[in-house]
């Protein structure tokens, strides 16, 4: 390739993406390797420049209405719940930032579907989201209805019935039955956090719930921070990074 084959490149994939790319995505959608950059410009700093773009900042974050919008036209274009290949294939950026989102590839499709419903745009993507509740476990980890429609049955059953609810007998650890709440998780795991290896430092109403030191060995502790959840889908639901949090207590999946 020329120099200026190289910067048409860049200018084009710019203009794509909607704002300067990263050497990664040059290097996935123009097919323009380090060594091409080096060739002709010494760096891919100098490169942008010459081409009148901004340099990208390292690691830079992209907005998850981006990336939602970018997933669902990788489900329709594949009219199912895409692999880690088919996504990259077809997507402009690469999974990580999907997978750093969700914590893992499969919980990106239900990550995507609560961000759907929480947004008001489960009418405008309700083939994406149907693609989701087909797949094995319904995107929900066995459940085969959304959860509106779970926590809008759950109400109603509470409104016939004002008797209180308990969780499963467990009779242990002073507690009589289990946490249906995620107060009572954070109760459970103050009461076995010694047998299990930990000591709490903090319990805060802020994300991460707890800070605490969990034994490593001998004479050795490594300070972790822990969220409490009831169900794993309500760490999506809340949106918390999983970069920030060590450990997630939960109840159920």
């Amino acid at each position: 390739m020329t120099r200026q084959d190289v910067r048409a490149a860049i200018v084009a994939l710019a203009e794509k993406l909607k704002q300067a790319p990263t050497l990664p995505e040059l290097m996935k959608h123009a097919g323009i390797d380090r060594p091409e950059i080096r060739k002709h410009f010494g760096n891919y700093k100098q490169a942008l420049e010459e081409c009148n773009l901004e340099v990208p900042e390292r690691g830079r974050k992209i907005e998850l209405d981006r990336l939602f919008l970018d997933w669902a036209e990788v489900v329709r274009a594949f009219k199912k719940i895409p692999t880690v290949f088919e996504y990259e294939r077809r997507s402009k950026y690469s999974a990580r930032p999907l997978t750093r989102c969700a914590g893992s590839w499969n919980m990106v499709a239900e990550r995507m579907k609560l961000y759907a419903e929480e947004h008001g745009l489960a009418g405008e993507f309700r083939d994406v989201l149907e693609l989701v509740e087909l797949q094995p476990g319904g995107g929900q980890g066995g459940a085969t209805v959304s959860s509106t429609e779970v926590a809008a049955e759950a109400s109603t059953e509470r409104q016939k019935d004002s008797r209180p609810t308990y969780g499963a007998l467990i009779g242990a650890w002073g507690h009589v039955y289990g946490p249906t709440n995620e107060g009572g998780v954070i109760s459970l795991f103050g009461a076995m956090a010694v047998p299990l290896g930990f000591l709490i430092l903090k319990i805060q109403t802020e994300f991460p719930d707890c800070e605490a030191l969990r034994a490593a060995g001998k004479d050795r502790n490594r300070p972790v921070k822990i969220e409490f959840e009831l169900e794993s889908r309500n760490f999506l639901r809340h949106m918390h990074d999983p970069a920030k949090c060590d450990i997630i207590s939960l109840l159920g999946a």
